[in-house]
């Protein structure tokens, strides 16, 4: 359902989110991650470049949030790296279909469903919940 690369970013903005406030640098994210530290620098670019996170070089220095963990949900995290993708014409490009057959009106409204449940989750309630297993990364 969705990316690989989605999948790493939603990682990454947990394993800095359980750390939030103290930068994170990328050996460290790789590690607790289990993201390929070459992947997960692009990783971190494509987040950087939508404004979720920021990074400062030299010693302390690491990947950190920018926005709060309430304020960024898991599709925020996803659209940043690797968008949902809608249907919004005919995919076949059939010039007949001013609108969506049904069989792709229903995909569409699927993918729909799926981007109102990430939007009406937050990163601070993934991380805050009940469960004793702390989301998308090996933090001990």
């Amino acid at each position: 359902m969705i990316s690989k690369t989605a999948e790493y970013a939603l990682r990454a903005v947990a394993a800095m989110g359980v750390q939030e406030g103290t930068p994170a640098s990328a050996d460290y994210l790789s590690e607790k991650t289990k993201v390929p530290r070459r992947y997960l620098n692009r990783v971190l670019q494509d987040l950087a470049a939508a404004s979720l996170v920021s990074s400062r070089p030299g010693p302390g220095g690491g990947y950190e949030l920018v926005r709060s963990l309430d304020e960024t949900t898991i599709l925020d995290v996803i659209n940043a790296v690797s968008p949902l993708q809608r249907i919004r014409e005919c995919p076949l490009g059939l010039p007949t279909h001013t609108e969506l057959c049904p069989l792709h009106a229903e995909l569409d409204k699927a993918y729909a469903a799926t981007e109102a449940a990430f939007r009406g989750v937050t990163m601070r309630q993934l991380l805050e919940s009940t469960s004793p297993i702390v989301p998308l990364c090996d933090i001990s």
